[in-house]
Parts: C-alpha cells; sequence; structure tokens
C-alpha cells in the first residue's frame, strides 16, 4: 500500500497511471495544526449567454485528506440577477432559493498550492439582469475535524461580447535570431468591444525585441498588452509582435506560445487571481505603444461564442528552431570526510554546461532523473523530498531516510550554466577508505520528462566519496567536483519562472499546464 505522499509524487512524475491509481488511500488522521483555506474567482459573465463554469479551490498550510466535505454558495446578494446552479459531476442540493450545497462522497486531497476540479458550478445571468449589475458570491467550506472557512468572490454582470483570437501560426527561426508573429483579435459578435487585453504564456527562450509601453514583461518574457481601441462588430484588427529566439534555445524543436484574449472586465477578475497566488502580470515597457491595425474582411468566430464560451479566446503560435543547439548535462559529485559518528553534508547533482538549456516548463516535467547509491558506512539521515527509494515496483516515502539507493527528480528548467544540487547528510557509522557512492543522470524512468541526448554521455557518472577526517577532526564536505561543499549561491530564476507563467496560466483558466511541484532543489549559477 502506497502512502498519500508517495502516490501524489509518483502520480506529479507522470507514472503509469494505473498503478498509481490502484493503489488504496490509507486511513488518515487530521492534524489539528494544518489550517485550511478557500478561494473563487471573481468573475464577469455576459447578459444573454451560457455563463460561465466557476469551482472552488482548497488550500491547505501542509498536505491533507479531508473528510465530509461540503461547499456551500450563498447568491442571495445576486437575487434574481445571477444564479448558481450545479454543474455535471457535482453533487448538490438547494436547501434554499438562493443557496446551493454541494457535498463530495469521496476524500478529498487537498495540498499547499492548492486543489481545484470539486463542487463545479454554473454561473448565469436571469433575464431580469443588466449591464452593471453585481453583487457577492459567498462560498463556505466545511470539512469534518475543521472550523468554516469562507470567501466572497465579486460577481458582476456585462453586456456581452464576442472577441475570438486568431488562427494559429507558425514560423521557424534558427537559435539568436530574430522572428516576428501576430496578435490577431476578431470581434465576431454584433456589439462593438470597448478594449482588449491580450495575456501571453510563452516558453522559454521566446524573448521579446521590444517592451511596449502597453504592454508588460519579466525580464524579456511578454505577459500582456492592454489595446483601448474600440473593436466594431464584425472588425479584425492585428499587432506585430518582435521576438528574438534565445540563443541557449535547443534546437531543433518546437517552441510554443499562448494568447488568450479577455475583455477589460475579464482581466480585472484575472489580476485578482494572479495577485491571490502572489504572481506578477510584470511591468511596462517603454519603447512606445504596440497599436492595433485593422485586417481587412469580415470577422468569424472560431466554433464558440467568445465570452459565452471562452474557448475561441485563445489561440497558439509555433516556433521551429532551426539548426544544432544541444545539451551537456554533467554528473556533480563530491568528498566529504568525518570521524565515525559524524554527520556530514554532502551535496552532489548536475550541471547544464549548455550550450542549450533545457525547458520542460510547458510540461512540467522533470529535465532529467538521478540515481544516487549511498556509500558503505554511512547512513543517509536526511534526504530531499525530491528522492525516493525503488526497488523494483516497490517505492519509499520521499524524503525517507536510511535507505541504500534513491531515485530523484528535478525542475523543468535548467539554464546553460546553471546547476542543480541535492542536499543530503550523511552519518559516517564506519570510517571506510574511498567509501564511494555512484551518482548517474540521466537514468531512465517509465515517466514524463528525462533526457535522452546529452552531447557528452561521459560525464553522466560522478561518485560522492567519504573518507576519515585528517587527524581525527569532525567531518566536513571538501574538494568536490562543485568545490568546497559549503554553502552555495541560489539564482532562483527557474523556479521563479515555473510559478509566474504557471499561476498566469492557471488564472486565465486556458490549456491543461498545471503548476509544477515545490522541490527541494538548489538552483546555482
Amino acid at each position: 500500500m502506497l502512502s498519500n505522499s508517495t502516490r501524489r509524487w509518483l502520480a506529479g512524475l507522470g507514472v503509469a497511471g494505473a498503478f498509481v491509481a490502484a493503489s488504496a488511500t490509507p486511513a488518515f488522521a487530521a492534524a489539528p495544526q494544518v489550517e485550511l483555506g478557500l478561494y473563487f474567482s471573481d468573475t464577469t459573465i455576459a447578459t444573454n449567454s451560457d455563463g460561465k463554469i466557476g469551482d472552488s479551490r482548497i488550500f491547505s498550510t501542509a498536505p491533507t485528506v479531508l473528510h465530509d466535505v461540503a461547499v456551500r454558495y450563498d447568491f442571495s446578494d445576486l437575487a434574481d440577477k445571477v444564479t448558481v446552479g450545479e454543474e455535471s459531476g457535482s453533487d448538490c442540493t438547494t436547501p434554499s432559493k438562493y443557496v446551493l450545497l454541494c457535498t463530495s462522497f469521496f476524500d478529498v486531497e487537498v495540498y499547499e498550492w492548492g486543489s481545484t476540479g470539486f463542487f463545479d458550478v454554473q454561473l448565469k445571468t436571469t433575464s431580469k439582469a443588466k449591464d452593471g449589475d453585481a453583487g457577492t458570491l459567498k462560498v463556505t467550506m466545511t470539512a469534518a475535524g475543521y472550523e468554516p472557512v469562507s470567501h466572497s468572490a465579486k460577481i458582476r454582470v456585462g453586456e456581452g461580447v464576442d472577441l475570438a483570437a486568431g488562427p494559429e501560426t507558425k514560423t521557424s527561426a534558427a537559435p539568436g535570431s530574430a522572428f516576428t508573429t501576430a496578435a490577431t483579435v476578431s470581434n465576431a459578435g454584433e456589439t462593438t468591444a470597448k478594449g482588449a487585453v491580450a495575456v501571453f504564456y510563452n516558453d522559454y527562450g521566446l524573448n521579446a525585441a521590444k517592451h511596449f509601453s502597453n504592454c508588460t514583461y519579466v525580464g524579456d518574457e511578454l505577459r500582456t498588452c492592454t489595446f483601448d481601441e474600440e473593436l466594431p462588430a464584425g472588425s479584425s484588427f492585428t499587432a506585430s509582435l518582435p521576438y528574438v529566439l534565445g540563443v541557449d534555445t535547443y534546437a531543433p524543436s518546437s517552441k510554443y506560445g499562448e494568447i488568450i484574449w479577455m475583455t477589460p472586465a475579464e482581466f480585472e477578475d484575472f489580476q485578482q487571481d494572479v495577485g491571490f497566488n502572489q504572481a506578477t502580470i510584470g511591468q511596462p515597457g517603454t519603447d512606445g505603444e504596440l497599436v492595433l491595425t485593422p485586417v481587412p474582411g469580415k470577422a468569424t468566430a472560431q466554433g464558440f461564442q467568445a465570452d459565452r464560451r471562452p474557448e475561441n479566446n485563445g489561440t497558439i503560435f509555433t516556433v521551429t528552431a532551426t539548426g544544432k543547439n544541444g545539451t551537456d548535462l554533467e554528473a556533480l559529485g563530491t568528498s566529504v570526510t568525518g570521524t565515525a559518528g559524524a554527520t556530514v553534508k554532502a551535496p552532489f547533482g548536475l550541471r547544464n554546461n549548455g550550450p542549450a538549456t533545457l525547458d520542460y516548463n510547458r510540461a512540467g516535467s522533470s529535465v532529467t532523473y538521478l540515481s544516487f547509491d549511498v556509500p558503505q558506512g554511512t547512513t543517509a539521515v536526511a534526504v530531499p523530498e525530491n528522492c525516493i527509494t525503488r526497488n523494483g515496483d516497490q517505492w519509499g516515502e520521499p524524503g525517507e531516510p536510511g535507505q541504500r539507493h534513491y531515485f530523484c527528480y528535478f525542475d523543468s528548467v535548467l539554464k546553460a550554466g546553471d546547476s542543480a544540487m541535492l542536499d543530503f547528510s550523511l552519518r559516517i557509522d564506519k570510517v571506510i577508505a574511498n567509501a564511494t557512492g555512484p551518482v548517474k543522470i540521466n537514468v531512465t524512468c517509465q515517466c514524463d520528462g528525462g533526457f535522452t541526448r546529452d552531447l557528452k554521455p561521459a560525464n553522466d557518472t560522478a561518485e560522492v566519496v567519504v573518507n576519515a577526517a585528517p587527524g581525527g577532526e569532525g567531518g566536513h564536505a571538501g574538494g568536490g567536483q562543485e568545490g568546497d561543499g559549503g554553502s552555495l549561491p541560489i539564482t532562483g530564476s527557474n523556479t521563479a519562472l515555473i510559478a509566474g507563467v504557471g499561476v498566469l496560466l492557471l488564472a486565465a483558466g486556458f490549456g491543461g499546464y498545471v503548476v509544477s511541484r515545490r522541490r527541494k532543489t538548489r538552483f546555482v549559477a
């Protein structure tokens, strides 16, 4: 039987789903120190539309399993303006006219970054609703053993428009070269749209060549562009976006960018989501204004109506990176010394020697996998959470000490020149001369991600070597391939990238991206 933490670990790596799903969920005792949180997005709904689907996002200060969960939606402040109804897959009742109560017959696993997909509801305007109506939706969750938690969301009624994104586009470029792509939007409805906002989710390496004043950026990553122009019914507009493909882009490969169009009111809701998730849309540029220019011809929808069914609000552009630009991942070992009974820190891991950055951010998978065998005469007493024991089909606990063999994963992006280090603490039970623990990277795994096209496979192995301390002194790390093994600087660039764009995409509700798991890995420039 696998524990909850092991099941989450395996599922996060994309390990064979049947294996994970078949494992029973063990009994769980709620820890009183765990606190719960609840969030429901502010939402703007178009009149005379099918409304929008929303769900509650449940948080906890530590991973936990909730029993007897119920969520109560009180929309009395929106009486006769907006209805909140049961969505397919939810089990809900209406104890009173303006209250919807949804319950779960199953246990609910909750994590620090939030769990969604429970208690979906449909928000629709009534025939009496009019543009400018607004009110509060009060959402309250109860679970066995916990105090109720509540959140109030702002619900607004707006004039219905139909923004439709332009068609998918494709181009090609060599690493380091310039290219352009178009951000195109059409008003396929019958009402003039009063402005539009584009939200971008671009892969690493799609660097903005200009920073426009009505767009926002994090570094060279384009996040949003706001346009005040009115878009008459039946019109189409486009803007030309200049980019430079990063010199460290892996090639040949494909890079993707996504553009999601919103009304200004929907963008205000989106910004609330971004702020709640402690992310950022970035800062405005200084290179002048990016202007939408009219496109001849009548606008047509992409199969759905934009604000009523926002699936047609998004489009994708693909950039094929041409040429050859590969990656050399090098395993990094270390040497530690100490007396019997001493505990020593043993930092080891890998470095991306370039020239290309590895970017698996869109899939959220690990750039590579590493195996480590603990040296004879020592015991692992502190293990990173992104390392687990594996013996055939038998899996241990993430971060479980006292085992002999470990299998570790890393983040989804490792820039050229950066290192990713693992911090193990080893207790020296018996001093054995040159006790060696092999470190191997790019090991095979029946899971997502991994790297198999290393430019120099010969440096994919390293060693953690343990010896007696000179003169019988206490243990220390030193002499390893990564220097003296002491504190190493942290760039933070990779995790910031993952958190930023991941939250933006989740808040926009577009695509299938899931924010990557929190990983105990140090990144070294």
